[in-house]
Formats: C-alpha cells, structure tokens, sequence
C-alpha cells in the first residue's frame, strides 16, 4: 500500500453544522458535549403519537431566502446552511477557488421519503386524486438533491453528488473528498452527511417495528449506547460539512487547521441484512490504521459508532477491545448518547465533535450510561464527566451501517513538517 508521504496531504479547514437542540456552529456543540447535555427532545408523529427525537433548530434563511427553503427540501436547507458555514468558518472566498473545481458530496443515508410520505398525505385529503400531487416531487427526491441545492445556492459548477452508505455515509462522503483532491479532480472539497429522518414516519415505524425504536419518560435519557438498559436508537436529523484543502493552499493563504487526515478505510461484512458483525469492523479498524502507518497507542481518542442496539454495541465492543487490546492510553466515548443517532450525518457531526479534542485535550464524556452492560466494557471508556489529558494526537471514528457496510476515518493532529 502506497504510504501517505505519496500523496499530497489533506486537512480540515472549517466546520459547518447543526445538531439536535440548537447547537448550530462547533464551538457551541463542543460546549454542550462537554457539558454532558442532551439534545433530544419528543416529536409527535403522524399515525404513531410521540417518540423521542433529535430536532434541530437554526437560521433557515441566514443563506437563502425562505421561499427558496420551502421550494427546496428540508435536507437541502440543512445541506445549505452547513456548507455556508463551514465556508465561513475557514475564511475561504469562493473567488479564491475556481468555482469549476469545487467538488460536493454528500452522505445520505436515505433520502426522497420525506417528500414521498407528505405527497401521499397530501392527495389522501383529497380522496388520492394525483392532480394534488406537487410537480416538485421529482426534483426533491433524487438522491443527489441535498448536494445539488449547496450548488445552486453557492454557484458551484464542479461535480456535486450523494454518497448513499447508509449510517457509515458521512464518512464515506468525506472520504470521497479527500480521494478526490488526491486525484487531482477537484482543489477545494465540500463533503459531509445530512439527516432529515425525523420527518419520515416510515424509519420510526420500521425501527419501532423491529424492536429497536428507544422508549424512556424522560426524552434526555433515552439514548443510551452501551447501557444494560437501553431498548434501542433514537432517530435524529443534524448534518455537518467541512471544507477539505490540500495542504499547500491551506498554508498559503493562513487558514486555521483542525486536523489532518491520516487514515481512513471502508469494507463490507457480506452477512446480513441488518445485523452487524464485529471481525469485519475489526479488519475495518486495522486497515485505516495501516493506511495512516499507525498502530493503536498512537489512537488517542476513539468515538464508537454505538447506535443503543443490543448487538450492535457488543459486537462494536468486541471488535474495539480486539484491536485496542495493548493500548492503555486509548480514550473511547460515544456522540450519540448526546445527540441519538443522525444518520448520514452521524459519522461527520461525531467526528466535528471530537476535533477541538486536539486544542482543548478534553475527551467529551459517555451520558446516560448508569449501568454499563459488561458485554460493552472498554478500557478508558469516559463516562459521565469529561476526562482532562495531556496530549490528544489522533482521532478514529467509526461509523458502521445497515446492508454491512463498514467506515473508519483517523484525523491526527496538524503538525508542520
């Protein structure tokens, strides 16, 4: 395998997001991580009476106009408000770049129900005469909407496209980013994952279905990954973007770096439909590793993708504690505690979440894990209350999904040389 000093290096140079309950930019976000606070509230939902949910609330018009908003899709709103953000947060003027060879991808992990549901809502007022049905169906359903809305609303003329991957596909899109920046296709790189399942019945319904919607009196406490007590996910929508650069750009017009990117592998379990298997993840975990031309002390901080399903997180636990079984120093928490589970957006929010870790050597804490399930015991799992330490040095976040597909990404700190 062809070692990093090969390619040009690629590292973070913003950060746009909106997470569940109001944290809209990453200082806010790491704010609340660290102070252990949950995002989740209840949603009443159509046929099915109330659950609880991720909702997310920012300025919807702070980068285009509310009539623009409603002709579009509510992931294209949160699509365009994310990569305005994170535009601005790394100090990038579109005229700096070739607008040609600006590149947009997005995860999904689905996308068009939303707008399929409501139609069918819609025409069933009307005893189902499809003359009610709204001709802007097509142009909200496609899969690469959400992508294709940032274009529009930024002028951007270079490709744009969704990366479905189910829950993995936050990572795989930015991974999508830095191979193409590699490849010399595009110069700047807007990648990242969007979720608007908390508009979809259908998911909660098929989550509740199976036995893995989470159910609690107190919304804040129903998402709790690791827990002997969890009883299953609860559904979020969020997204977050990030503006990726190579290297030489970056340093030449003085941009803040929040981390490089070291490592980052994909594969598929080849198994099952929904149920995950841990020697994939493992190998998963390993091969970014070796990508990176690391080994695992070098980790500090490991985010598990643990959604609150009972196998899910024992065999992610399993797959950890196999690949980290001789490294002491490794920390391991978990997002989704806080924020439930965002879908195509997962992989990018977590990892935004755990990137001042590199500035503030904090490793935000696990909530709502009261009773450990000793099937998910992790060394240097952080509970509760943030844990200080010396030096973090490298990020790896998992995010696995449905279908077995499987995503690692590692982040390392930015070190000039």
């Amino acid at each position: 395998m062809k070692g990093p000093d090969l390619f040009e290096r690629i590292v973070i140079t913003g950060v746009g997001l909106t997470a569940p309950g109001g944290a809209n930019d990453l200082p806010e976000f790491r704010r609340r991580l660290l102070a252990g606070e949950s995002g989740i509230s209840t949603i009443d939902l159509r046929y099915m009476g109330t659950a609880p949910a991720g909702i997310c609330s920012f300025p919807e018009t702070r980068y285009r106009k509310k009539k623009e908003n409603k002709r579009g899709t509510r992931a294209g709103c949160i699509g365009v408000y994310c990569a305005g953000e994170a535009l601005a947060d790394s100090g990038i003027e579109l005229t700096v770049y070739d607008r040609s060879r600006v590149g947009v991808y997005i995860g999904l992990t689905e996308h068009g129900t939303v707008e399929t549901e409501n139609e069918v809502y819609n025409i069933s007022q009307f005893d189902y005469n499809v003359d009610y049905w709204t001709h802007h169906h097509n142009p909200r359903t496609v899969l690469n909407n959400p992508a294709g809305e940032i274009t529009m609303n930024l002028g951007i003329t270079g490709p744009h496209y969704s990366v479905g991957a189910a829950c993995a596909a936050g990572n795989a899109a930015l991974i999508q980013g830095v191979q193409m920046l590699r490849l010399g296709e595009v110069d700047l790189a807007l990648c990242g994952g969007i979720s608007e399942c908390v508009g979809s019945f259908g998911i909660f319904a098929s989550f509740k279905a199976q036995g893995a919607l989470a159910e609690h009196t107190d919304p804040t406490k129903a998402s709790r990954p690791l827990d002997k007590d969890r009883n299953g996910i609860v559904i979020s929508e969020g997204g977050c973007v990030f503006t990726l650069e190579r290297l030489d750009r970056a340093l030449e017009r003085g941009a803040t770096i929040y981390g490089e990117i070291a490592g980052y592998a994909m594969n598929s379990d080849a198994r099952d439909f929904v149920l995950p298997y841990g020697p994939r993840q493992s190998e998963c975990m390993r091969s970014a590793l070796k990508r990176a031309e690391m080994v695992p002390t070098d980790i500090g901080i490991i985010n598990t993708h643990a959604t609150g399903t009972r196998q899910g997180d024992i065999e992610e636990c399993k797959a950890v504690r196999e690949v980290f079984a001789d490294s002491p120093g490794t920390w391991t928490n978990n997002t989704k505690s806080h924020i439930g589970h965002a879908m195509g957006a997962a992989g990018v929010l977590e990892l935004a979440g755990n990137l001042p870790s590199f500035t503030d050597n904090m490793v935000h804490p696990t909530i709502n894990l009261d009773n450990l399930d000793p099937d998910c015991a992790l060394p240097g799992l952080v509970v509760g209350i943030p844990q200080q330490v010396d030096r973090v040095d490298a990020l790896l976040n998992n995010s696995f999904g449905m279908v077995g597909i499987n995503s690692v990404i590692i982040v390392k700190r930015f070190v000039a040389s």
